[in-house]
């Protein structure tokens, strides 16, 4: 949900008087390769006579026929939502809860054709607890529920996502912001589009930081053009033309400090439905990639899927002569409270529809058009900057310090040495901010032409011969130096 209806949902379920009390709201499908979330879209706030409060509280039937029908109304599924007042922390059910929900879950599936879902907040520390019911007579609990906010917050279901124990390895990090926090981190599931010079280090640090699970996405592999930027490949990845996944995933396991580390790879394009429907599986995302129809597709997902997504880059400034000039770094994260790409004049829409039909990687339309093609200057003392600014913004979303969550876009410029945040809105007309909660209903911008587009062809040169023992030696380096730690 998004923090507004969050903040609605909350001023409504917890009473001055301290007596229970129920509300009903629609939610949207979004659909991950093999997880589903229920975005709330809409709350339906209850009339004169929608429910009884008592002590205890309870809908009446009308009531919740008129909220399945609204839902129905909007291709939706029914939310139904109660308070605890005095309780803390993920929430079980009651014997009535149970019999009130299994009830009402048969009318909402007969309704919507969809679950119900039901949701209980924990008044005293405002933690949700959420349920599928699909037609039996055992829920199917939800491992977290997620409030999509400047503040991001997840209540976790402990049952299924336990609180990983510190290690010895994350003392001073677990001594900057606490158990609690370092508890909330590790858990969240993060995933790096792009493992590039930026992302190949974003990944590494997250995995240093303690995060059992991160995900990597990227179809490319490793040129020697790349070895100035990519720090951690070597020679012998450029020679074997190694997926740059791969040698992410070969640098997370070194770096990580958890003890139940999980390194997820993706050899997709984010602009491929496989690849949207991977990005679904995760809480944030980190936007590593410079090319507009990538980005517009991890734009959308910020607002329709609610879930976060932290975008930003490095972009360098020569001289005519070649003599460097500037550089500038951006970041900023994309959440509901937050402009988007387009509204902070990141994402330009003409070079989206330029990108989805081949024309930016075209010679001959470039030169008629008079356009620049994407640039490809980086430097490795420069883009760690951008990776520092993109890690800066994770960790404001998460651990809050200040009490302010994550900041507007900030950009720093090199040669004045001078950081700003840039005064950018959300455009009244903003194509994305209005798909906000729509998941699976939004524009489909992911398509099967993204293959095509974007991969071209996926044969790689051969490696040279020899170089299969010299990875063979690698591997077997590798392994005997993992079972001394």
């Amino acid at each position: 949900m998004t923090g507004t209806v969050d903040e609605q949902m909350r001023d409504h379920l917890i009473r001055t008087d301290g007596q229970e009390d129920v509300l009903a709201a629609t939610y949207q499908i979004s659909t991950g390769a093999t997880r589903t979330t229920a975005v709330i879209r809409r709350v339906i706030a209850p009339r004169d006579g929608d429910r009884l409060v008592h002590g205890n509280a309870s809908f009446t039937s009308g009531y919740v026929l008129r909220a399945a029908a609204e839902a129905r109304s909007h291709g939706e599924g029914l939310v139904l939502l109660h308070s605890h007042p005095k309780g803390r922390g993920w929430q079980r059910l009651s014997r009535p809860d149970r019999a009130t929900e299994i009830a009402y879950g048969r009318t909402a599936r007969g309704v919507t054709d969809l679950p119900l879902v039901g949701m209980t907040l924990a008044g005293d520390d405002a933690t949700w607890s959420a349920r599928f019911w699909t037609g039996n007579d055992e829920p199917a609990w939800a491992e977290s529920v997620r409030v999509a906010s400047p503040e991001f917050r997840i209540c976790w279901n402990n049952d299924l996502r336990p609180a990983p124990h510190p290690t010895a390895s994350q003392v001073r990090t677990v001594s900057s912001w606490g158990d609690a926090t370092q508890a909330f981190i590790a858990r969240t599931r993060v995933l790096v589009v792009g493992v590039g010079s930026v992302g190949l280090d974003v990944a590494q640090r997250l995995a240093a930081t303690g995060i059992e699970t991160i995900g990597v996405m990227d179809f490319d592999t490793v040129e020697a053009l790349n070895l100035d930027r990519m720090i951690g490949a070597t020679r012998l990845d450029a020679a074997l033309h190694r997926r740059k996944t791969d040698v992410a995933v070969r640098l997370m396991e070194s770096a990580a400090t958890a003890d139940n580390f999980t390194a997820v790879v993706h050899d997709l394009k984010i602009t491929e439905p496989d690849g949207l429907r991977s990005a679904l599986e995760y809480d944030i995302i980190f936007s590593c990639v410079d090319r507009p129809w990538p980005r517009a597709v991890l734009n959308q997902i910020a607002y329709a899927d609610l879930i976060p997504v932290i975008d930003g880059g490095v972009a360098i400034v020569t001289f005519d002569d070649g003599r460097l000039r500037s550089s500038i770094w951006r970041a900023h994260t994309l959440v509901p409270g937050r402009p988007c790409m387009v509204c902070n004049g990141q994402l330009d829409l003409a070079q989206v529809r330029l990108d989805q039909n081949g024309h930016l990687d075209d010679p001959a339309y470039i030169a008629r058009s008079g356009k620049e093609s994407p640039s490809s200057q980086n430097v490795a003392a420069l883009s760690a900057g951008a990776s520092a600014a993109l890690l800066a913004q994770f960790v404001s979303l998460l651990a809050h310090p200040g009490g302010l969550g994550a900041p507007g876009p900030l950009r720093f410029f090199l040669s004045t040495h001078h950081l700003e945040h840039v005064p950018a809105s959300s455009g009244k007309y903003c194509p994305y901010e209005a798909e906000t909660a729509r998941a699976d209903e939004r524009h489909n911008l992911a398509t099967a032409e993204g293959t095509k587009a974007q991969r071209g062809d996926s044969t790689t040169t051969p490696p040279a011969p020899g170089l299969e023992e010299a990875a063979r030696l690698e591997q077997a380096l590798a392994e005997a130096i993992n079972g001394l730690s």
